[in-house]
């Protein structure tokens, strides 16, 4: 069947369409993104603006036209931080699928953890032992750890890339005060998380996934997205380290132009490196496995084991049939 997700980040809304049957690995068919920067557009009360709403409800709109072109029997749709924080955030999600047609389900941060590890764990196999699962993400970090296909430990913390820019920065490029200050400051939000992981004993494998991860990784020397999902791709803690020290001081218009660097996430690079430092530093460990799959991938797995419907995260469907009507 050919099924699509679509995805209300803090950055973008993406739309991922795979073919794909219970049993089967899902293959890509077509993917697309509008970038919004919703988490940017709230507003001092902490609602989503009216022209965040508007540029919402256009791109769902867009990404449901895509997928009834495309053939999607199914879209299952769902919001992260930016929309699970808005104070209206109710309100949003009724006009959404008022003008849309498309009911958009909130994914808590423990409900990311969990989705984006059942993918790593799929994609890694029973092989792969205790995982830990490291994601940052624009408004929030997850992290899961377990030897089955559900987490023993799901946490998320709100130290995404975006929002630590936000809160942290002041100058482009940040000052030295602001990057060791901000250093320090994650060291301190997450010693609980050390605490929490290192009770569950000390991984077999040690995983990271995310658009920050992959650019960090990218920047350090692992392979271009070219090379294919199945090639091996590290970051280490020294590489990452001598990386901070570089980009720390160039502008987000300078590390826009670095390959593996999208424009329009250059300006949080430097805030998720110190993110990622800081975990890696908290968790005690010197490199991180790249995984291809993520939290999009979790949610088809998840809809393509419970293909009832039954499933809570599967049923956050914003029904899109093949023909266009609306579920």
């Amino acid at each position: 069947m050919r099924l699509g997700v679509l995805d209300v980040g803090s950055n973008t809304v993406h739309l991922l369409v795979v073919d794909a049957h219970r049993g089967a690995h899902p293959t890509p068919m077509h993917s697309e993104k509008t970038m919004l920067r919703l988490a940017e557009q709230l507003t001092g009360s902490g609602e989503l603006s009216r022209s965040g709403e508007d540029g919402l409800v256009r791109a769902v709109e867009s990404a449901k036209a895509a997928a009834v072109r495309l053939g999607c029997e199914d879209v299952m749709a769902f919001a992260t931080s930016a929309v699970r924080e808005a104070k209206n955030s109710a309100k949003v999600l009724a006009r959404v699928a008022a003008e849309t047609g498309v009911d958009l389900r909130v994914l808590s941060g423990e409900d990311e953890a969990r989705l984006t590890f059942l993918a790593v764990r799929r994609w890694y196999g029973w092989s792969a032992g205790k995982l830990l699962v490291l994601d940052i993400g624009g408004g929030s970090f997850e992290v899961a750890m377990g030897r089955d296909e559900e987490p023993e430990l799901a946490v998320s913390l709100p130290l995404g890339a975006g929002r630590t820019t936000r809160t942290r920065f002041r100058h482009d490029p940040p000052t030295r005060s602001e990057v060791v200050a901000t250093s320090a400051w994650l060291e301190d939000q997450l010693a609980g998380l050390a605490k929490k992981v290192a009770g569950l004993g000390l991984p077999d494998r040690v995983v990271a996934t995310s658009k920050t991860f992959r650019s960090l990784a990218r920047l350090t020397g692992a392979a271009p997205s070219a090379a294919g999902p199945r090639v091996r791709r590290t970051l280490t803690d020294t590489a990452l380290r001598q990386l901070i020290a570089f980009i720390s001081r160039m502008t987000a218009a300078d590390l826009a132009q670095l390959e593996g660097v999208s424009g329009s996430r250059s300006h949080q690079l430097v805030a998720g490196a110190l993110v990622a430092q800081a975990a890696m530093r908290a968790l005690s460990l010197t490199e991180l496995e790249i995984c291809p799959w993520a939290l999009r991938e979790g949610v088809i797995l998840r809809r393509l084991d419970h293909a009832n419907g039954s499933d809570e995260a599967g049923s956050a469907v914003a029904g899109v049939s093949a023909s266009g009507e609306d579920r």
